[in-house]
C-alpha cells in the first residue's frame, strides 16, 4: 500500500493510492475511530490498515494526484534519526572518515521536516548547501533491545529522507547538529509504501539530480550496515516507537566531495528517488 498525506481545500485527508489516484481515507478511518492523522495511523497498526484495505475495495472518493497538495507523509514524526557513513561508496569519498566499527547517528528535529514541492530555504548563513537522498524506515511497533532478526517485522514501511547539510556549519567544530537542522533541512515523502510493497529493501536504487542532472546514483546495496543491524543498534540505545523514522545514509555523490565541490542555490531545483518510492523534488529558495 501506498499511503500519502494531503490538503485538500484547505483540509488535510490521508489517502491510499490505485491506479494514479489517491483513495480517501478519511471517512474510513473516522468510523474505525482512527484520526486522520498518519502518526496516529501507524500507531493503530493493522486496524488502520484493514480499514485502508475497506476503503480501496470500495473504490472511495479518490483525487487525482495533480489536484491535491502533498505533504510530508507523517508531517511531524516522533523521532527523526539518520545514519552516517553507511555507504562503502561514501566513505571511499570522504577523504575525513574512518571505517566505523559500528553504526553512527545523529538526529533531525521533528520541526524541520517539509513535504513534497515545499521550498527549502537556503540559509544566509552557509554558502555550501548540499544534497543527500536517504533510504528510511517508518517504525511500526515499540522496539526495545531488539535483536537484529525481530526488527523486520516491527517496521510499517518505508521512505524518503532527504538529509539537506549546511557543510561550512556541520563541519566547524563538527556542529552536525546544527549543520542538520535548519528549518525544512529534512523533506519526507511523496509517500510511505508498506513493507510488503519492497520485499528486498537491502537491493533498491536511489537517485539525487540538481537541476536535472544526475548528482548520485547508488543502491541500498552498498550499505555497510544493514537495516536490521541498524535498528537494532538503536534500540539498545532508546525505544523505538511507531512513527519513528529511521534514515540509512547516503551513497557518494554529495557535493561537498566532488572536485569542484558543487553546491545547491537559490533557483535550483533537487530531486530525489527510490525504486518502488517515488520522486521527491523541492525547490532551493533565498532564506526571507
Amino acid at each position: 500500500m501506498r499511503l500519502y498525506t494531503f490538503e485538500l481545500n484547505g483540509q488535510r485527508h490521508l489517502g491510499a493510492e490505485r491506479d494514479g489516484a489517491l483513495v480517501d481515507l478519511n471517512d474510513a478511518l473516522a468510523a474505525a475511530g482512527i484520526a486522520a492523522d498518519m502518526l496516529a495511523f501507524v500507531r493503530a497498526g493493522e486496524a488502520a490498515l484493514a480499514a485502508a484495505a475497506g476503503a480501496l475495495a470500495a473504490a472511495g472518493t479518490a483525487h487525482k494526484l495533480d489536484a491535491v497538495r502533498l505533504l510530508a507523509p507523517i508531517p511531524r514524526p516522533g523521532k527523526v534519526l539518520c545514519s552516517g557513513v553507511n555507504y562503502a561508496s561514501h566513505f571511499e569519498e570522504n577523504p575525513n572518515a574512518t571505517m566505523p566499527d559500528e553504526p553512527f547517528f545523529f538526529a533531525k528535529m521533528p520541526s524541520v521536516v517539509i513535504g513534497p514541492g515545499q521550498p527549502i530555504a537556503h540559509p544566509k548563513g552557509t554558502k555550501q548547501l548540499d544534497y543527500e537522498v536517504e533510504f528510511a524506515a517508518v517504525i511500526g511497533q515499540t522496539m526495545h533491545r531488539a535483536p537484529p532478526e525481530q526488527v523486520m517485522g516491527r517496521l510499517f514501511g518505508y521512505t524518503l529522507l532527504h538529509d539537506v547539510s549546511a557543510r561550512d556549519v556541520q563541519f566547524k567544530d563538527n556542529q552536525i547538529t546544527l549543520g542538520k537542522n535548519f528549518d525544512g533541512f529534512a523533506p519526507i515523502g511523496p509517500c510511505i509504501v508498506t513493507t510488503d510493497e519492497i520485499k528486498d529493501p537491502g537491493n533498491v536504487g536511489l537517485r539525487t539530480t540538481l537541476n536535472g542532472q544526475v548528482m548520485q546514483d547508488g543502491s541500498t546495496r552498498d550499505w555497510l550496515f544493514p537495516l536490521p543491524e541498524l535498528i537494532s543498534f538503536l534500540s539498545r540505545v532508546m525505544t523505538l516507537e511507531p512513527g519513528d523514522v529511521v534514515s540509512t545514509g547516503t551513497p557518494a555523490g554529495v557535493g561537498v566531495f566532488r572536485k569542484p565541490p558543487v553546491f545547491m542555490k537559490p533557483g535550483d531545483v533537487v530531486a530525489i528517488e527510490a525504486e518502488g518510492i517515488g520522486r521527491l523534488e523541492n525547490p532551493i529558495a533565498a532564506e526571507d
